[in-house]
């Protein structure tokens, strides 16, 4: 998968950059901008392409048949976003369980314009006492992969900035429904 993943996005025209170090087991990989289905599917052929398995939070919704085998078998968790959860501690234990693990989210948690990020990713690494990869998709540069990792302070506005300033101008599939332009 790993070639063929980089011959694809080669073929349309996208670069793989960075990664996570190998000597780091697990973090939460953050990835935006998130405005497009496509995002999955360039993402994904990153992550192969980079040699990771990731596994990703997507609503639950979307594990419908016919999709929801494939989804788990891909990495999939599903998340319940209709009902008060303790989805923080869920996935922060889960950290515990395996020796290795990378959890991908998307802080904007739509495809929609949203100015107010989910702030879950940063609760869930501060939690299980792991780092923060930044990963991107940039439609502009046409690069997709993780540029930095942090580890959280506990001081979530100054840590909040630098994620935000990461992103910010970013080329997002459909630019007006990203909010860090």
């Amino acid at each position: 998968m790993r070639i063929l993943s980089k011959i694809i996005l080669g073929l349309w025209g996208w670069k793989v950059i960075g990664g996570i170090p190998a000597d780091l087991k697990k973090c939460v990989v953050v990835v935006a901008p998130h405005t497009s289905m496509w995002d999955f599917v360039i993402g994904r052929l990153a992550w192969f392409a980079l040699g990771l398995k990731v596994k990703f939070l997507i609503k639950k919704e979307m594990f419908a048949f016919p999709l929801g085998s494939l989804l788990k078998g891909l990495g999939g968790i599903p998340v319940d976003r209709g009902k008060s959860s303790r989805l923080v501690d869920y996935v922060a234990d889960l950290f515990d369980q395996h020796k290795s693990l990378y959890i991908t989210i998307t802080p904007e948690g739509t495809r929609r314009l949203n100015p107010k990020w989910k702030k879950g990713f940063y609760y869930i690494a501060l939690k299980a006492n792991v780092p923060i990869a930044l990963g991107i998709l940039d439609y502009k540069r046409k690069e997709a992969g993780v540029e930095q990792i942090f580890t959280p302070t506990g001081n979530f506005e100054e840590d909040f900035k630098i994620v935000e300033d990461f992103y910010r101008g970013r080329g997002a599939k459909h630019p007006e429904m990203f909010n860090l332009t």
